[in-house]
This record gives C-alpha cells, structure tokens and sequence, in this order.
C-alpha cells in the first residue's frame, strides 16, 4: 500500500514537471520583432575583417556566414555607386553563392512570417533564396518599388520543430563575386491561425494579420508571389504572379480605408490578391470591398477589377494621392463548391520619382444573400 501511496505523488511531480518544461519551452520561443543583431549593428571583430569581407563563419553576433559576404557600413561606395544602409550603420552584402543563417527557437507547429530589407547592388536579376526547411522559396529582388533602392520582403513557414535555421542565401552567378544584393532588418512575427465569422466568409478580410512592419519605416512590406501550397504571410491570401509582389502598408504611413492594414497592388495587370472560399453551388453571394490610394503621392486614374466565379466588377477610383476610397459590390452565384476571389490592378501608375504604385485593397467580405435553390423548391 505504501509504495502504491508514493506512486501517486511521484506521477503527480512528474506531470507537474512537464508542464513546467513546457511552459519553459514555450516562453523561450522567439518574440515578435527584430530578430538578435537583425539589423547587423553588432560588429564582427576588426581581426576577422579583410577590408569588408567577414572571414569568420561567426563572425557576426548571432548569424553564421558562408562564402563571400562582407559587411558593408553606411555611405560606403563601390567605384561610384553608394551603398546606403536603410537603418543604423551598418548592413550585410552576400556575394556570389554565399549565405547567412540564423537559429530560431520557435513553437513547434506555429506559423511565422520573416521580414527583411534587401537593396540590389550592381548585378540587375537579382533573387534571394529563403529557406527554413522543409520550405524554400527564391524571391524575385530585381525590382525596386521605392527611391531609396531598398525594399522590405516578406516570408512565412512552419515549424517543424522547437529549433529551425533561418538560411538566406544568394544563389546568383555574376561575374564580380561581391556583386550581390545588400540585406538588413530581419525580425520575426507568430501568425494567427486564420478564422471566418459569421459576418464574412473570407478570412482576414480587412488585412489586420499580415507580416512584420517595422515602426521606422514608410515604405511597407512586399508579399512576393508564391507558389499555391506555400505559406502566406498575408494568409490565407495568396501573390499570384511571375515576379511581381503587392505591397504591405500600415496605417501610420499611408492612408487605410479600414483598420490600421491595408494591400497596395503596385505591380497592374502582372500580380493577382486571391483566396479561395467555401461555397455551394447555384447560390448567391455578395462581395464587398473598398478601393482608393494610400496617400502616398500615387496620383491618376486607378481601377480595381475583382473577380468570383464567372462575375467580375471594375470599380474606379480618380486618385490625388492624398489618401480616400470607394466601395465596390460584386454579385454572383457560385458555380463550383470552392470558389476563388480575385483582385487585380488594371494599370500601371508610377510616382514623380518614378517608382511604381498602385490602388489600395481593404474591408474585404463575402456574404451569401439567398438560401440555396434546392429549398426554394420545397416552398
């Protein structure tokens, strides 16, 4: 009886222990927010400098290193191209076949989204490859949709395990060995599983959930195109297109018809906002949506063309640049059990420092509007 009586306890200690460890496990994922030494402010030691190349594989605090990448200060110049920095002092250069990873300590599981900086330097089709494995993506860089030459991209995956690596590598063959894409600002955000309400068929129809925005700048994140069995970071919206990515813009910095997210579209007819829904053939639905500029100076006639079944509505929007929207309404009836809706920028609009913008997307919903027609057939 008496070794019986202990059994209990030691089982209660044990399951007590497990939670503990879990817990502990749990708070030592990574929070959202610049990753360690995600803005390469931490230096590499001047002895492990050949000039700009880091000759240490960890070198720099928190990363390891792999072939020719050199860390390349603010206002630094090759021949007569600066080379700026988007933030601080001081960013990473990856040359030829070279990479940069990081590990993560994640929730096993949990989805995450990565943003990062990334600037092209001398070669033109630039690409970077972004990897936590099983997932790996090449993200198309060549380009630039702000004046400073540098852009934020965006990326997400699952975790696989409690610990993941974060590789970014640059898979480019240029004839200069250092003539790869300049890299900064990495940090990481956990994604909200994805939900519908009674009110709206599509989920994070008003673009709340979205990938990392760092405060500091104005210039959004870019959501490239993905493959359809990727992960989104914009899910459970996907980025249909070649090389072409829509933009991430935050109400701090631009004009949002609703909540504090929006979508820029600033790639025309060549990128497609889509997400596939639920829905019962023959019956009637209604889509919802605004449309307008960000306030962002993209001034010009804009129209955003939405798609469902075998509906579309085209819904113009005259644009000052000052920010303002519109609502359009498309009605349809669904043809097949899963039905996709589509958004689509029908023109090309650059601003006066000829980089390239676009129509903004927000409040998006589908609701169905009559019952099916199978039970109008009992009345």
């Amino acid at each position: 009886m008496g070794r019986g009586s202990d059994a209990v306890p030691d089982a209660r200690r044990a399951a007590l222990l497990l939670i503990v460890c879990l817990a502990a496990r749990a708070a030592s994922a990574i929070q959202d927010g610049l990753l360690p030494n995600g803005n390469f402010e931490e230096a590499p030691p001047k002895s492990q400098l050949n000039g700009t190349r880091v000759m240490g594989r960890n070198a720099i605090p928190h990363w390891e290193i792999s072939g020719y990448v050199e860390y390349i200060g603010s206002g630094q110049k090759q021949g007569d191209m600066l080379l700026p920095v988007p933030e601080g002092a001081y960013a990473v250069r990856l040359g030829n076949e070279a990479s940069i990873q990081q590990r993560l300590a994640v929730t096993p599981g949990a989805r995450y989204s990565i943003t990062f900086s990334a600037a092209r330097t001398c070669a033109q089709a630039e690409q970077l490859n972004v990897t936590v494995a099983p997932e790996s993506d090449v993200l198309p860089i060549q380009t630039v949709y702000t004046s400073s030459g540098w852009d934020s991209y965006s990326w997400a995956f699952q975790a696989a395990g409690s610990v993941v690596t974060l590789i970014v590598h640059n898979p480019g063959v240029a004839e200069d060995a250092a003539c790869g894409p300049l890299i900064d600002l990495f940090a990481i955000k956990t994604m909200p599983t994805p939900r519908s309400s009674k009110n709206n068929m599509l989920k994070n129809g008003d673009f709340e959930d979205g990938p990392y925005i760092f405060p500091n700048t104005q210039w959004g994140v870019l959501v490239p195109p993905m493959d359809e069995d990727d992960y989104s970071p914009l899910a459970p919206w996907m980025v249909l297109s070649s090389t072409k990515s829509v933009k991430y813009v935050d109400a701090p910095h631009h004009a949002v018809p609703h909540g504090a997210r929006a979508v820029e579209l600033v790639s025309g007819m060549e990128t497609a906002l889509v997400q596939n829904v639920a829905t019962v053939p023959g019956q009637l639905y209604r889509l919802q949506f605004s449309a307008g500029d960000a306030g962002n100076g993209c001034v010009g006639s804009m129209t955003v063309q939405a798609y469902a079944a075998r509906g579309s509505v085209k819904v113009p929007y005259q644009s000052q640049g000052k920010g303002g929207h519109t609502r359009g309404v498309l009605d349809f009836a669904a043809v097949a059990d899963q039905t996709r809706v589509v958004f689509v920028s029908m023109g090309y609009i650059m601003k006066p420092d000829g980089t390239l913008c676009g129509p903004v997307v927000d409040d998006v919903s589908l609701v169905s509007t009559r019952n099916h027609p199978a039970r109008r057939l009992l009345l």
